[in-house]
C-alpha cells in the first residue's frame, strides 16, 4: 500500500467526522427550535457517508481492482422520525390544545453520536501520528 494513500484515507476520515460533528452540533443547538426556515419545527439532519473506491484495471493481472481512497460524504439527509408534541400552553407556538410541536432531535442520541464521532476522529489522528512516526524512523534508518 502506498504510504501517501494511507494518509489520504485517514484525512478523508477526519474530514467526514468533522462534517458529522457539524451536523450533530447543528441538531443539538436547534433541539428546541419550533420555527425554522420552512415555518415548522427544526428537522434533524444526518450525514451520510459512503466508501470512496478508485476503480482501476490492474495491468499485471488484467483484473478489475478496487482501491480504497477512504470515505466520502454523499449527502446530508433529514430524519424522517416524527416530531415530539410537548404540552406547553404558554408557548407562543402552542396550538389550541396547548401542545407545541418540537423538533425530532433526541439530545441523548446526539450526545452518543458526538462521542462516537469524537472517538473515530481520535482514532484517525492516532493512525496519522503512527504513520508519521514510522516514516520518521524509516528516514533515520537510511542515514
Amino acid at each position: 500500500m502506498n504510504a501517501f494513500r494511507s494518509m489520504r484515507i485517514c484525512a478523508s476520515g477526519l474530514s467526514a467526522e468533522r462534517l458529522r460533528m457539524d451536523t450533530i452540533s447543528s441538531n443539538m443547538v436547534n433541539f428546541r427550535t419550533t420555527r425554522g426556515e420552512n415555518g415548522g419545527p427544526y428537522v434533524r439532519k444526518v450525514a451520510v457517508f459512503q466508501e470512496n473506491l478508485d476503480k482501476e484495471i490492474d495491468n499485471l493481472s488484467n483484473k478489475n481492482g478496487n482501491n480504497l481512497l477512504g470515505v466520502k460524504a454523499v449527502a446530508i439527509e433529514t430524519d424522517k422520525s416524527p416530531f415530539r408534541r410537548v404540552y406547553e400552553p404558554s408557548h407562543p407556538d402552542a396550538d389550541a390544545e396547548g401542545y407545541v410541536t418540537m423538533p425530532n432531535v433526541n439530545i441523548l442520541n446526539e450526545m452518543a453520536d458526538a462521542m462516537a464521532a469524537a472517538r473515530t476522529y481520535e482514532a484517525n489522528v492516532d493512525t496519522l501520528n503512527a504513520m508519521k512516526s514510522m516514516f520518521s524512523k524509516a528516514l533515520e534508518i537510511g542515514r
